[in-house]
């Protein structure tokens, strides 16, 4: 494997780094709950997808005493 002859600049070095960094996701606000949530996927809270009901949560029964 062959070895560079001479070392890479400082500067060289941290424009080639200068892409590898981390992106904000992009989110947007629900209509229905106006939660901050994901572009392009369904709501986690109502299951509704563009204004329509996609799946149905399951809400989890009080307890007992």
């Amino acid at each position: 494997m062959p070895n560079p002859k001479r070392q890479h600049s400082k500067g060289r070095s941290r424009r080639r780094r200068t892409h590898q960094k981390l992106e904000v996701s992009s989110s947007a606000e629900s209509a229905v709950v106006s939660k901050a949530g994901y572009l392009h996927s369904i709501c986690p809270v109502t299951g509704c997808y563009k204004g329509r009901q996609v799946i149905e949560i399951k809400t989890k029964a009080p307890k007992a005493k």
